[in-house]
């Protein structure tokens, strides 16, 4: 009588056994299937390559975060100088109208620009707040806020 065991590690590794209980002799082996198996130099690329992604997604997200921001200020502000429950009736034609026409070419740059780079949108968006800023301040001012 021959008793044959099968044993399967972690790993994926198949053990076979077999004993001859008349003989009392028994014999083993080990066998590795690396076929469809990454190698070492195949899984450190993979990672290598997934990093690289990574730090590629974080600059996207940075770019797309610097595209929203822009966008939230420009409708922020273009709510802040016309509704009359804001600011609107604080702030004189002038510099209502001056902020009006930065908001205006920010937008229309924005749409132009959609694919722009971190820095520009953060450029842009300096530009516009040294525009805005010290009159919404101004206006601030005035209203005792």
């Amino acid at each position: 009588q021959i008793e044959v065991t099968f044993e399967v590690d972690a790993n994926g590794i198949l053990h076979v056994r077999a004993e001859d209980k008349a003989a009392k002799k028994s014999e083993s082996i080990t066998i590795t299937n690396d076929k469809g198996r990454l190698s070492q130099d195949e899984i450190e690329r993979m990672v290598k390559e997934a990093e690289e992604f990574a730090e590629e997604d974080r600059k996207v997200k940075e770019r797309i975060d610097a595209r929203n921001n822009l966008e939230t200020y420009i409708y922020s502000m273009k709510s802040t100088i016309n509704d009359k429950d804001k600011l609107a009736g604080k702030i004189d034609s002038d510099d209502k109208e001056k902020i009006g026409s930065a908001l205006k070419d920010a937008l229309e740059w924005l749409e132009d620009n959609q694919n722009a780079e971190k820095d520009e949108f953060d450029e842009k968006m300096k530009e516009l707040e040294a525009v805005c800023n010290p009159v919404i301040k101004q206006a601030y001012e005035k209203s005792g806020g």
